[in-house]
């Protein structure tokens, strides 16, 4: 178990990260809506807002009850999520990563950057498995690009990092990225029955998209690698305290 709980990297440009926290929310609104939803409801729903590869690439026809046109669920798979973990581990990433993406950027550019990337990584996805007929839906892709972006803003940041319930150890940002895409990399190299059903291309293409697009959306000014961090004790570990 790897979980990010903060990091100590502050925003420099931004007061509230207002493009984050409405992310966020509403793929939390959308959950709530689908949790609503019968199970076959909601999967018709799936099938309706969901990124269905072989429809994308014209092999198949869309369903007869969907109502968006096939390009346009690459967006609206974005803010769905299959599961509450699917949804709080998305939701976890983007809130510890993304408000710094989010400065670097400024709001509106930080909202084209996301959806951008989140757009480019489900069509890596797609096309690495063009017949598939089953719905990729998630933010996935897009909080895969948020990370990616944030290894190249800020490599040397520090980050609180989860091993175990209770124990918690601090890492720069390099190492942690880079374990979580090499895990990532490993589950397409050696595939295992736990990771059936996850679109790991989406996450690999997300990763390497906004390390490349976040050097034309971050504002002028804004460093890459930048050295600039808040102190943290150097891989700390410390018990949680009651």
């Amino acid at each position: 178990m790897l979980i990010p709980i903060k990091d100590n990297n502050p925003r420099r440009r931004v007061g509230f990260p207002y493009v984050t926290v409405g992310l966020i929310l509403s793929c939390i609104l959308v959950f709530v809506w689908q949790s609503t939803l019968g199970s076959e409801v909601g999967q018709r729903v799936a099938y309706a807002f969901g990124a269905i590869p072989a429809v994308i690439t014209g092999q198949y026809d869309p369903p007869k009850w969907a109502i968006v046109h096939p390009y346009a669920t690459l967006l609206t798979s974005m803010f769905m999520h299959g599961d509450i973990l699917h949804l709080l581990g998305n939701m976890l990433f983007l809130w510890v990563f993304g408000d710094n993406v989010e400065d670097a950027c400024g709001h509106v550019r930080y909202l084209s950057f996301y959806l951008i990337a989140g757009v480019i990584a489900s069509l890596i996805y797609v096309f690495s498995d063009p017949g598939s007929t089953i719905p990729v839906i998630g933010a996935s892709g897009a909080v895969s690009a948020v990370l990616g972006a944030y290894l190249i803003l800020h490599p040397r940041a520090k980050v609180v990092m989860m091993i175990f319930y209770g124990l918690f150890i601090t890492l720069p940002a390099v190492v942690v990225l880079s374990v979580w895409i090499g895990i990532q990399v490993f589950s397409v190299v050696a595939p295992s029955p736990a990771g059936v059903g996850v679109a790991w291309w989406a996450h690999i293409g997300g990763f390497f998209v906004g390390s490349i697009l976040i050097v034309v959306f971050r504002r002028k000014g804004v460093p890459l690698l930048s050295r600039s961090t808040d102190p943290l004790p150097r891989h700390a570990i410390y018990p949680s305290r009651s």
